[in-house]
């Protein structure tokens, strides 16, 4: 009489689940994220002189809304001014704070009304 032999299938799954999981945490586990869109990507610089009333007014205030320790180094920040081929404004304050740059753009519409505040981190620095 003839044995039937049994066969193992955890022999013959290890080696498909090891290669499995190695596909799983190189492919995933390394991924890092993409940096956010430049919202600014398209406009050109603008003179500070040219900018209107209300949009210096407005940055004014909303840097003055900003939290305490954030508002502190904003008042000595980078700002810069920027127009579109539409004519849309916009401004960027660029506020340095715990090694990061913290960037708002003010976005606004030919009325030079704010429709837009975006918020990213533009990069990092070393004191």
């Amino acid at each position: 009489m003839k044995k039937t032999q049994i066969i193992n299938p955890i022999k013959n799954f290890a080696p498909v689940f090891l290669m499995l999981m190695t596909m799983f945490f190189l492919g995933f586990g390394c991924n890092t994220s993409k940096p956010a869109p430049d919202p600014l990507a398209g406009w050109h610089f603008y003179s500070r002189t040219k900018v209107s009333r209300s949009i210096t007014d407005d940055y004014q205030d909303y840097i003055q809304k900003l939290p305490p320790e954030v508002r502190y180094y904003a008042k000595g920040s980078l700002i810069s001014f920027f127009v579109d081929g539409v004519g849309q404004h916009a401004v960027k304050i660029e506020i340095p704070l715990n090694g990061t740059y913290s960037e708002h753009v003010l976005i606004y519409d030919n009325n030079d009304k704010r429709i837009k505040v975006v918020v990213f981190s533009g990069g990092r620095y070393s004191s």
